[in-house]
């Protein structure tokens, strides 16, 4: 079998079930940047995430799979994962274990530090870009009202693991400072 079908060409693409739709409509953005997010944490873990925190990271891009299954999915459809409240358990946990580590947050912090932390920042602003377009589906259209929650939780997920990347590597997290000019 050939990786390519030509049946792309014309700028449309097939969902789940048939369905074809042109590359543009907001569930393509929408599916599309959670594949984006998913390999921005293929960065990040190709940096050289510690165990714990790659076994997360493994684990979500798994999770990504789901929910961009779910997306390309309009209805029903039998066989289909769908994203469910035990992921967002899941990425609730997560957070809360990795942030018995951290120190307390008492400011807003700059996007960055370790190469790891980076990517992971990079990955959290794709995810929200994610979730943006999510929610202008849901307006639209029917779609599982859970994925918007679950990109919320993972984009909370993403900031706590950059923050235990940046701690793993001894790199502290820089304080945003305010530039504004007094007059």
């Amino acid at each position: 079998m050939k990786l390519y079908t030509k049946t792309g060409d014309e700028g449309e693409t097939g969902l789940w079930g048939g369905l074809r739709v042109s590359k543009d409509t907001i569930r393509v953005h929408a599916y599309g940047t959670v594949d984006e997010c998913n390999a921005a944490l293929g960065v990040a873990r190709a940096c050289g995430s510690v165990n714990t925190l790659d076994n997360y990271l493994q684990a979500i891009q798994n999770q990504l799979f789901v929910v961009g299954s779910d997306l390309a999915t309009p209805g029903d459809a039998a066989n289909i994962p769908r994203v469910t409240s035990t992921e967002v358990a899941f990425l609730e946990h997560a957070i809360d274990t990795l942030e018995e580590s951290l120190p307390a947050l008492t400011q807003f912090i700059l996007p960055g530090g370790s190469m790891v932390a980076a990517q992971l920042h990079m990955a959290r602003t794709i995810c929200r870009r994610a979730e943006r377009y999510v929610v202008t589906l849901a307006r639209e259209e029917a779609c599982n009202v859970v994925i918007v929650i679950y990109l919320n939780r993972l984009s909370d997920f993403l900031f706590v693991a950059a923050r235990a990347a940046n701690l793993a590597a001894s790199i502290p997290d820089v304080p945003w400072v305010s530039t504004r000019v007094s007059k």
